[in-house]
């Protein structure tokens, strides 16, 4: 089954930040995922303000838990640590 990164972030340092979204896109790729959405307009009806929500998409949830211990995302998180505020959660989709 596929699995859906599900992230919801308010970025503090945008040029930093833009250093994570640089290396974790490619991390991402590397682990089969694909985002399906990217920043872009959203409603906010519950929970904590958070302007950039991003989805991704990856073939299973093994792939997008490797993804994220990866060596090449954690030094891409170091650039985000410090830089936002972030929830992530990797959620199995339905299918």
């Amino acid at each position: 089954m596929t699995a859906l990164w599900i992230s919801h972030v308010k970025v503090t340092e945008p040029e930093q930040y833009a250093e994570y979204a640089k290396r974790a896109t490619v991390a991402i790729a590397e682990h089969g995922g694909i985002f399906l959405a990217r920043g872009g307009a959203y409603i906010q009806k519950e929970g904590p303000e958070r302007p950039r929500n991003v989805v991704a998409r990856f073939p299973s949830l093994a792939a997008a838990e490797a993804c994220y211990v990866s060596d090449a995302y954690q030094a891409a998180l170091e650039f985000a640590k410090g830089a936002s505020e972030r929830e992530l959660s990797i959620v199995e989709e339905l299918t």
